[in-house]
């Protein structure tokens, strides 16, 4: 029965290896990525809310005086 012939395994893995990182490198190099976004400036905008027009006196019971 003959034997199994692995003198050219390396050879064959080797090179395959070398083939998938060419392979890789190539797709990634051709890839567009896209670029670092700027930051917009945003205009707060000034909300008129009810409370804000009213004056209202909010007493804390500190305050208040003794008995």
């Amino acid at each position: 029965m003959p034997q199994l012939d692995t003198s050219t395994w390396f050879t064959t893995i080797v090179s395959t290896l070398i083939t998938l990182f060419i392979i890789m490198q190539l797709k990634v190099s051709s890839h567009h990525y896209y670029s670092i976004p700027e930051p917009t400036l945003t205009k707060a905008t000034k909300t008129s809310t009810p409370w804000e027009t009213k004056w209202t006196k909010i007493y804390s019971p500190l305050s208040l005086p003794l008995r």
